[in-house]
């Protein structure tokens, strides 16, 4: 399972979590698909950032010292 999947998988664990909690204390159903919106915003975000590929480097590496 590749990281980015991993990070998508936690959102929607964390995005459950977070909906039912907001469920049971009564919030009204709009502001939960506000919040649930942001939730997958947010972790769509965090996971595309940490886990892109890095661009390797142009400059060769140094020589080595002797």
């Amino acid at each position: 399972m590749s990281s980015f999947m991993l990070y998508v998988l936690g959102c929607i664990v964390l995005l459950g979590g977070l909906g039912y909690g907001a469920y049971l204390l009564h919030v009204p159903q709009t502001w939960i698909i506000v919040g649930a919106l942001v939730i997958v915003g947010l972790g769509i975000m965090s996971a595309v950032t940490r886990t892109k590929m890095r661009d390797p480097s142009s400059e060769p590496p140094p020589p080595p010292e002797s």
